[in-house]
């Protein structure tokens, strides 16, 4: 007997809404394509999702390369830290990740498992006895010849802190400000076999919200504190209004807090169920890299349990100072005051003349490496390097004075609230709480129970019978609704119109509009709701405005 998730895939194949990857050529386990409903579907569902962070949220939108050069992700420590745990037999050489074979093993319990020769082979039952951390990342090779060392990008977020300085002053510094990309993101999965919940080429929709560290605060908190959601954290669950949460510390802070609010109100209006969405607490052992905290949105799937979807992490300030560090740019904020502050300053004076006498031409250099140090952390002795070579320099060399100084500004690394959702596990998880199966006429009937906003066809348009005066109407309304109206509509007189009526369900469409002999007469045509079956009369001329409003509506 089919799963709902055997049912969803069969439906999404013969329905044009996902496609397996190079099918003639067996396929590839991790890619999946989306076919022409698929892609009005995610189309759909991407801009519903830019109406939440472009329109309500007034964030700026950009676009940066999936190629990303190797020092980016070296300085935001994926090239280090981007790794899964696989297991290997020696038997059958298959390969594993070990939090799948094994998930209420810890790693180190893995490790220490596979010495002692206690874990088994999924496939063929010998002991496995090797594991190592693998890098997720695909490389590549930028350009001829040698080239230079690339990756397919995991994230989208890093093109979006290399721009920080850019943004920062195209927004006229002010803070804080949020900055969206919705792309393509790319993890070499060690054994994908979870359709298109876990895929190898996967997109992304994510935001990166720049606060000033000493006011981690929105704006808009006060309109969602009284929300309520299902959280789990510290082997608990419970509902919990969102201004409980963070008075008890809970979540971390009220911005935090605030996207995960509007994170449930995003899924909810996609059509996700409520009473199958939470929130899970990652634990300290399971928290990414670069993460302080980090929540999940997770979705219930009666295949797979709960899927995380959306991941809302308080990077801190991770990012931006990894990338300083690395470039030696100044990615910054400013904090302006009111009225000059007054602060004790250290200073690192180099004594040029010691310096020049002993080092001569390197003298400069020398200088321009010691300011770069901060005076708190300078000792008697500092060791620095010019020109690859390490250079030792005494208190003779240099002094640190105290001095007072007014300011009126000073500098800052902005900490970063990301929402990061997964494009592909939200449509499935759509799919999945809106597909309904029941039996008419002694046949299993299949609705997809759409939003409307992100349903692909928004009507289908139907000739009662293959009568010239019907078929050119309904081709005449098709025309109109779709070029003048813009709204995505299909034509269709194959069948009866039973079963044009189920071609529409299936794929979600919320109307069905009849043309029949009556409206030769009077210019009407009925109406058929998807959900209830009902049938109203309207007006040629009316039906625009109905559409709209229904579609704006539901």
């Amino acid at each position: 007997m089919q799963d709902i998730y055997e049912k969803i895939l069969m439906l999404a194949k013969r329905r044009g809404i996902l496609f397996p990857s190079f099918e003639i050529y067996g396929g590839s386990a991790g890619f999946y394509d989306y076919g022409p409903i698929g892609s009005l579907l995610k189309h759909n569902i991407e801009n519903l999702w830019r109406e939440y962070y472009l329109i309500k949220e007034n964030f700026l939108e950009i676009e940066t390369p999936t190629i990303t050069i190797y020092d980016v992700l070296k300085a935001s420590g994926h090239v280090d830290e981007f790794t899964d745990l696989m297991l290997i037999c020696s038997k059958c050489n298959r390969a594993f990740k070990a939090e799948e074979v094994f998930p209420d093993l810890s790693e180190k319990e893995i490790v220490e498992a596979i010495k002692e020769g206690k874990l088994k082979c999924p496939d063929c039952n010998a002991k496995i006895d090797k594991s190592e951390p693998f890098n997720l990342m695909f490389s590549t090779t930028i350009g001829a010849g040698k080239g230079r060392k690339g990756f397919l990008r995991p994230e989208t977020a890093q093109g979006i802190f290399t721009n920080f300085h850019l943004l920062y002053r195209y927004i006229r510094e002010k803070i804080p400000f949020g900055v969206i990309q919705i792309g393509r993101g790319y993890r070499n999965e060690i054994a994908p076999r979870q359709g298109i919940i876990r895929l190898r080429e996967f997109s992304m929709a994510e935001a990166e919200v720049f606060f000033d560290p000493k006011e981690k605060s929105h704006p808009k908190y006060e309109e969602i504190k009284r929300n309520k959601i299902r959280i789990v954290y510290d082997d608990k669950e419970e509902i919990i209004s969102i201004e409980d949460a963070v008075n008890r510390k809970i979540i971390a802070n009220d911005a935090l807090a605030y996207y995960m609010s509007l994170t449930q109100d995003f899924l909810i209006e996609c059509g996700i169920d409520k009473q199958k969405l939470r929130f899970r607490k990652h634990n300290p052992d399971e928290l990414a890299h670069y993460a302080n905290e980090c929540w999940d949105a997770e979705i219930y799937s009666e295949r797979f349990g709960w899927i995380e979807c959306v991941g809302i992490a308080d990077r801190s300030a991770y990012d931006l100072k990894a990338h300083i560090e690395a470039s030696g740019k100044d990615m910054y904020a400013i904090r302006r005051f009111k009225d000059a502050k007054e602060e004790k300053i250290l200073k690192i004076v180099p004594n040029m003349k010691k310096i020049g006498s002993k080092f001569r031409e390197k003298a400069q250099k020398i200088k321009q490496e010691l300011e770069k140090i901060e005076p708190n952390k300078i000792k008697d002795k500092i060791s620095i390097e010019v020109d690859g070579e390490k250079i030792e320099l005494t208190r003779e060399y240099f002094d640190v004075i105290e001095s007072k100084e007014k300011k009126t500004i000073e500098k800052f690394v902005p900490h970063v609230i990301e929402p990061s959702y997964g494009i592909d596990r939200i449509i499935y998880g759509i799919l999945e709480h809106n597909f309904f199966e029941t039996m008419k006429k002694g046949e299993k009937y299949t609705i997809l129970k759409l939003n409307p906003k992100i349903a692909p066809i928004k009507a289908g348009i139907f000739p009662l019978v293959n009568d010239k005066r019907l078929v050119d109407k309904a081709k005449e309304i098709e025309k109109d609704l779709r070029e003048t109206h813009k709204l995505v509509v299909y034509y269709d007189d194959s069948g009866t119109i039973g079963r044009r009526y189920a071609r529409m369900d299936e794929i979600g469409t919320p109307f069905c509009i009849t043309v029949d002999h009556q409206t030769i007469e009077d210019d009407t045509v009925t109406v058929r709701d998807r959900d209830t079956t009902k049938q109203i009369r309207l007006k040629i001329s009316d039906l625009p405005k109905y559409l709209k409003e229904k579609i704006a509506a539901l």
